[in-house]
């Protein structure tokens, strides 16, 4: 069966050269006669492949020498509580901004250490849009700004960097790291689930600034300490290994193209069409403000949502799937991260003007 187009949210499409170098050297690395799956992480064949996959991630980042890059489990979800754990740093309180669901969550786990101040919300508009910095009402003393800079539900996404000022920025950018430049001095803390735009579900990367290191709350696990994972490489345990491994492949894949830059122009381009047939229809509606649109996840919905079934089972005809969108919001999802080709956006642009033809 040939491949098809997966607009899955997460996991999420890989890079098919990815793919095709990890199955080539599934069975036998760089002819050390094992995977990589069997290999002890602390061999010096892992520890190159560790090494290498930060190394690029920082080229590929522009991550200054005074971060550290932290390969960790658990996903986003665990950064919930990490975060506070770690940057509370002596203070009561931290501000945090809603956008949605992954807002929210973060919010319910960090009540569970200290107070947290909801400094702006966009539940007046059921999250479909970034409130303007000029809205919020930031604490000076607040331990650390969190915010979602891209929200996969509501397909809301923040075009610009928040100015906190001395207080250190966080970010969870889980959706939509790796695809535009960013720069990683504006923030004290970035965290992403490698599943969208990194690799495969299991992996977690943190870049943390060095002086937030080294004072966590009491009681903290050690395995929730960030301190404890950079002075020993992110090797204190045994690391997610092949998904480092595949990290490091996309990494590479992301530098043999152009880099971020090259990949903000492409995104803007794919998320630019689908957003232009959305505009030029009555037939589907898109309820995200355009100034914040996400260039990774668009949310739609049909004109009459008695079509969805139909719809859905004509893109799967046409080797179009995981367009359906979130059980919270229903309608339509397009998750068009950074290893979605543009011929699987024009693919389904296709798709949507022959379904209105055929039913508008």
């Amino acid at each position: 069966m040939e491949r098809i187009y997966n607009f899955s949210a997460g996991p999420a499409v890989l890079p098919k050269e990815v793919l095709q170098q990890a199955s080539d050297e599934m069975m036998n690395w760089q002819g050390c006669g094992m995977s990589v799956m069997e290999m002890s992480h602390r061999g010096k064949e892992f520890m190159g492949i560790a090494a290498q996959a930060e190394a690029d991630l920082r080229e590929l980042m522009g991550i200054p020498a005074n971060y550290k890059v932290l390969f960790l489990q658990g996903g986003a979800s665990s950064q919930f509580s990490m975060i506070p754990m770690n940057l509370l740093r002596g203070k009561k309180s931290a501000d945090y901004v809603n956008t949605g669901e992954w807002s929210k969550k973060a919010i319910q786990e960090a009540r569970k250490f200290g107070a947290v101040n909801v400094v702006a919300t966009s539940a007046d508009a059921n999250f479909s849009y970034a409130p303007a910095q000029d809205k919020w009402t930031l604490d000076a003393n607040a331990a650390y700004v969190h915010y979602t800079p891209n929200e996969t539900i509501g397909g809301v996404e923040f075009n610009w960097v928040p100015d906190t000022g001395s207080v250190p920025l966080v970010a969870d950018m889980s959706s939509n790291i790796l695809s535009r430049v960013m720069d990683v001095s504006k923030f004290g803390l970035i965290y992403a689930g490698a599943q969208k735009n990194i690799g495969p579900a299991g992996l977690t990367i943190v870049i943390v600034r060095d002086d937030l290191l080294g004072e966590t709350l009491p009681g903290t696990p050690t395995m929730m300490d960030y301190k404890i994972h950079a002075d020993n490489d992110s090797m204190y345990n045994t690391p997610p290994t092949y998904g480092i491994y595949v990290a490091g492949l996309v990494f590479k894949w992301l530098k043999r193209n152009g880099g971020l830059a090259k990949m903000e122009e492409l995104n803007v381009a794919k998320a630019g069409l689908l957003y232009d047939c959305l505009d030029a229809s009555s037939f589907y509606h898109c309820p995200t403000a355009k100034a914040d649109r996400s260039r990774m996840n668009v949310p739609f919905t049909l004109k009459d949502p008695a079509l969805d079934e139909a719809f859905l089972k004509e893109a799967k005809a046409r080797g179009l799937v995981q367009l359906k969108g979130h059980r919270s919001v229903g309608g339509m999802r397009a998750s068009i991260y950074n290893a979605m080709p543009m011929e699987g956006v024009k693919a389904l642009v296709d798709l949507m003007k022959d379904f209105e033809r055929a039913h508008g």
